[in-house]
């Protein structure tokens, strides 16, 4: 809750500061780019990302965050540093705003002058000792496993109208007759606990799905049913990317379970069809 009250404290402080301040200098800041980092230890397969927010500190002093792109006016002028960290929508949800772990800040030196605006193009790249389960759907066999009381599939598709990344996406397709849906990955391992652990999915649906954490032992299977991908309308449908914070769950399960993520779906009330698209599914930790 101290973050909200801090947002809104710092958009009150901006407000009036141009009223106090008529000559500030003029910060600019489009969307993010995420870049290939070559130095990675680790393949990052597809290079997409939903980074929405930058969190701006100016000689390690923070700014507030914002929505990019933005326009803000800096009480400062002069050599500056400025640091921008990428930032998303934790969960989806609009209102919870973090820094996500996994990418570098931008940063920059720079001179701040009065009246005038200075433009950033900000960029960004996983940390090279970033860990990943990848599943694009690119390989011959799926790694995601439907169960067996499943009445549909995840099947491979190349669809050229929805096509984005690659040559080829997971498609589930529900109807009257195959209305649910049940899978899971393979398990999982080397997933720490009490660390950063992100699922990270871009999707293109019609219909809804649920996704969950799997915590198996010996002796028990935990279903974990944790974040919807809501329907979008079909006249409206596009693509779209989540980041999922998985650390509590994994950090709650039992010390001796191993991991699955699961997805499931069932057709949507008063629809006889809808379908799921899915790609660049991935497992991101340290």
């Amino acid at each position: 809750m101290k973050i909200y009250y801090y947002l809104f404290f710092s958009v009150f402080l901006l407000q009036g500061c141009i009223k106090n301040n008529p000559d500030p200098a003029w910060l600019e800041v489009n969307k993010w780019t995420l870049e290939t980092n070559p130095n990675s230890e680790n393949a990052t397969g597809e290079l997409t990302d939903n980074f929405t927010e930058a969190w701006v500190y100016i000689d390690n002093k923070i700014v507030g965050v914002f929505e990019v792109p933005f326009k803000i006016p800096i009480l400062q002028s002069g050599n500056v540093a400025i640091t921008i960290y990428p930032a998303i929508k934790n969960n989806g949800i609009r209102n919870a705003k973090k820094i996500y772990p996994f990418v570098e800040p931008y940063q920059l030196t720079a001179n701040l002058v009065k009246n005038e605006t200075l433009t950033i193009n900000p960029t960004t790249r996983y940390i090279e000792s970033t860990k990943f389960w990848i599943e694009d759907f690119e390989d011959a066999a799926i790694k995601i496993v439907t169960d067996p009381n499943s009445k549909d599939t995840l099947i491979a598709g190349n669809n050229p109208d929805i096509l984005k990344y690659g040559n080829f996406y997971g498609e589930i397709n529900l109807n009257t007759e195959q209305n649910t849906y049940v899978g899971f990955t393979e398990q999982l391992s080397n997933i720490p606990r009490g660390k950063e652990v992100y699922l990270e999915i871009d999707y293109y649906n019609t219909n809804a799905l649920t996704t969950g954490v799997l915590a198996i032992t010996s002796s028990s299977i935990q279903n974990n049913q944790y974040i919807q991908l809501n329907t979008q309308k079909e006249s409206e449908v596009k693509w779209k990317k989540i980041y999922i914070d998985l650390r509590e769950i994994i950090s709650n399960s039992e010390a001796s379970a191993v991991f699955r993520i699961s997805l499931q779906a069932a057709l949507d009330a008063g629809d006889s069809e809808g379908f799921i698209v899915l790609d660049n599914i991935k497992i991101v930790h340290f």
